[in-house]
């Protein structure tokens, strides 16, 4: 090999690729929200691809007491979140949690979750009637967004 060292950076980079594969299933994009000092939640999304019909019938992550797989529907005018005992990935078909209405939701944080950092995840996929894998993969912590109505105005002076 001409050059190991360049070598070595590339396996280094491909390992940590923020997308996790196993077999026929790949998972890309995790992410979470920050959260602040005694927020003890944060939810998590990501996508999944499978080449054949599987369930993601649980997660866990060592950051929190316990993980939950959610839904979220709109019903009369509120947002009501339930749990759910899985989801279902159809082959061949990409499945973002965020946009078909369900998210992995992280209860008893240990710690605040700090943008920048990463949280590991571990997935329980059910394939081909009761075989299960686990993929280890890693959520990015995004920061908070601040919304135009939370932050301060621009000019504070009262004027007489």
């Amino acid at each position: 090999m001409r050059n190991p060292i360049r070598f070595g950076w590339l396996v280094t980079a491909l390992l940590l690729s923020v997308g996790a594969y196993a077999g026929d299933i790949q998972v890309e994009g995790a992410w979470a929200r920050a959260t602040v000092p005694g927020q003890d939640s944060g939810m998590v999304d990501l996508s999944i691809t499978s080449k054949q019909a599987a369930s993601l019938i649980g997660v866990y992550s060592p950051v929190a007491g316990s993980v939950e797989l959610h839904s979220m529907t709109h019903e009369g005018g509120m947002m009501k979140m339930r749990e759910v005992k899985s989801i279902e990935l159809p082959a061949g078909k990409t499945v973002n949690l965020g946009q078909s209405g369900y998210h992995v939701m992280l209860n008893g944080l240990k710690a605040p979750l700090k943008a920048g950092e990463n949280l590991p995840l571990t997935l329980n996929i059910r394939i081909s009637g009761n075989s299960t894998v686990k993929i280890k993969t890693r959520a990015e912590i995004k920061p908070l967004v601040v919304t135009v109505t939370d932050a301060p105005p621009a000019n504070n002076h009262m004027h007489h």
